[in-house]
């Protein structure tokens, strides 16, 4: 007979999916989507989460974390384009974005972040190969480099071919493994490559069981497994989460396998932690923050509320204060 404490945790697992799928469900809707936009109080809400709508907005962030002796990695907010000319106006987007960056002499700092849905992907994979090629010839030019984003896992296939392919040409492109996958372990040691550059995370997209982990335990023991193969590998490891055991997990494993500070980074997402964020680069580490900025952040949003309980409580919390 189970245990009231496993039964407990047993109902609190099941309540913790069924309010995810909720969450995820209503970042696919419209009207869900047009009433969250049109509350006065949404705006200045989000703004913990993303940095805003214009490429102003996102250079004037950029500023203040890099001199916080953070680094960035901006993503310019929009995905599941659906004609092509939303992914030319979201490669141009990006041509802009590193323009400015460059002008300002940020680029040594802050790299961009790709989702190869936003320049095309489920239009036409060559498409967005394109795309996504010019946005690293441009980061290039300017003296950064770019990351593909990882999404759902229909997409992990398409874009793991499209890194491979733009490494020929722009050998610092990074990529994303998603812990919470079952293939993720196999692909970090096919990607632990001499200067292969993988951020490490768990996961935000409502996934089947078939591919992907349901149980929270399950995709921390998969992302400790993933991090022991990236971290004893020779690429440049980058280690994005916001769980202080992981956390400390990643430093205990530099320091057993010899790896200096230079040789890996944390990653964060902006809004979150920033006191960790600012102690772990005191501390001497590289400490990147990601940035999202864009008028497209109502999908983002409602992903990072599912992500944890606690969003959503600080979220409701901020509505009440403001109304």
């Amino acid at each position: 007979m189970p245990s009231e404490r496993q039964h407990f945790g047993g109902a609190r697992l099941n309540l913790i999916r069924v309010f995810r799928r909720s969450i995820l469900a209503a970042a696919r809707s419209q009207f869900i989507k047009r009433t969250v936009s049109r509350a006065p109080v949404s705006r200045s809400v989000v703004r913990r989460f993303v940095a805003g709508e214009s490429v102003d907005d996102a250079v004037r962030v950029t500023r203040e974390l890099v001199d916080q002796g953070l680094r960035v990695s901006l993503d310019h907010l929009g995905e599941d384009t659906t004609d092509l000319g939303q992914a030319e106006v979201a490669t141009k987007a990006y041509l802009t974005l590193l323009s400015r960056l460059a002008d300002v002499g940020l680029t040594s700092a802050a790299e961009v972040s790709v989702k190869l849905s936003a320049v095309g992907q489920r239009l036409d994979e060559h498409l967005a190969y394109d795309n996504a090629a010019s946005i690293c010839d441009a980061a290039a030019t300017a003296g950064t480099t770019v990351t593909l984003d990882m999404e759902d896992h229909t997409t992990t296939d398409s874009t793991l071919r499209a890194l491979k392919q733009l490494r020929d040409s722009f050998p610092q492109t990074g990529g994303v493994i998603q812990s919470y996958l079952r293939r993720s372990e196999a692909d970090c040691r096919a990607l632990a490559t001499p200067a292969s550059r993988i951020r490490l995370c768990k996961g935000a997209y409502n996934e089947p069981g078939s591919v992907a982990f349901r149980r929270r335990d399950d995709v921390d023991r998969s992302y400790a497994r993933c991090l022991g193969v990236l971290m004893a590998g020779p690429g440049y490891p980058m280690v994005a989460t916001h769980d202080p055991r992981l956390v400390t997990l990643a430093g205990e494993l530099a320091a057993e396998l010899g790896r200096a500070s230079d040789t890996f980074e944390y990653q964060m997402l902006y809004g979150a932690r920033p006191d960790e964020q600012r102690r772990l680069a005191a501390a001497g580490h590289v400490v990147r923050v990601y940035v999202p900025y864009g008028s497209e952040w109502y999908g983002y949003l409602m992903r990072r509320l599912a992500e944890r309980p606690a969003n959503v409580t600080w979220f409701l919390r901020a509505v009440a204060t403001k109304s």
